[in-house]
């Protein structure tokens, strides 16, 4: 339905597998998210959230799993009944093999939600398995975490899901550490480097980029002023350009020393402007920091 207006991602799978870490992503790039929602309550969620915003373009996330105790094997019924409504559903089914959910658990020390029926962890994880195949075998994509850590799974949620996989160019602005690494999939990458750091200021070395102290100590300094205006200038020109390609997003990457400061203002900053040229798919991830 790629007509739809709005957008429903329904955020499944198992216990462990980063079910969480997705849906504060969806969350922290201004998705509406509802976690633990009863499966019979999905068409009265949608039916809420477009009652209150009727014409507009609704993002909304919501997280389904065994924790809610429905009957899961409802879910492509009542997906059905959202999608009635006009908005486009897509169902992400996160899983990992037993060794790491039995290593995230014993790092975490949490308890199993299915824990109640007196399993042990191993027999949880199996049973869980079970209960959730039905919506392994209708989600649209299956997302292995095996082998990833919370900053790669957080950033192909962004760049595969979060942002529109339609015609439209997508804008991914990242703040990295050099120290760590320049990210391999940025297509422009800066160096924030040159810039004052306020990691020498006592009071702002615990802020970051994100913080209005540190903003304000950066936008103060003219040499801040020029290499903005200069990197606005060669994006505004060229990016456009890209509209024409066959990707669907690209990667502006900022990098500094540690990866807190002056990367992340750079990233936030040039994003607030992209939104503000009118690009209707626009996103940030800051490596270090997410």
């Amino acid at each position: 339905m790629s007509a739809a207006l709005s957008t429903l991602v329904i955020v499944s799978g198992l216990s462990g597998s980063g079910k969480s870490v997705a849906l504060k992503t969806f969350e922290d790039l201004d998705y509406y998210c509802s976690d633990n929602l009863p499966v019979e309550l999905l068409p009265d969620f949608v039916r809420s959230r477009l009652r209150g915003n009727p014409l507009g373009d609704q993002r909304l996330a919501v997280g389904i799993d065994v924790r809610s105790r429905s009957d899961l094997t409802q879910l492509a019924q009542w997906r059905h009944v959202a999608q009635e409504y006009g908005i486009e559903a897509t169902l992400l089914f996160f899983d990992a093999n037993d060794e790491a959910l039995l290593k995230r658990y014993a790092d975490t020390r949490r308890r199993h939600p299915l824990s109640h029926l007196g399993l042990s962890l191993p027999e949880a994880i199996a049973r869980e398995r079970v209960l959730t195949e039905p919506l392994r075998q209708q989600a649209d994509a299956v997302i292995d975490t095996t082998t990833l850590n919370v900053h790669q799974l957080r950033r192909r949620v962004v760049t595969e899901f979060a942002l529109s996989q339609n015609d439209r160019l997508s804008l991914l602005f990242e703040s990295f550490a050099y120290k760590r690494g320049v990210p391999a999939e940025a297509d422009f990458v800066f160096d924030a480097r040159v810039l004052p750091n306020p990691h020498w200021d006592p009071d702002l070395r615990p802020l970051t980029g994100r913080d209005t102290g540190v903003r304000e100590y950066l936008e103060q300094q003219p040499e801040v002023t020029r290499y903005r205006e200069q990197i606005t200038d060669l994006l505004d020109t060229w990016l456009p350009r890209l509209r024409n390609d066959t990707r669907s997003y690209v990667t502006i990457a900022f990098g500094c020393t540690g990866g807190k400061h002056r990367s992340v203002y750079m990233a936030e900053r040039m994003a607030r402007h992209a939104r503000e040229q009118g690009w209707p798919e626009v996103a940030t991830f800051h490596r270090e920091l997410d």
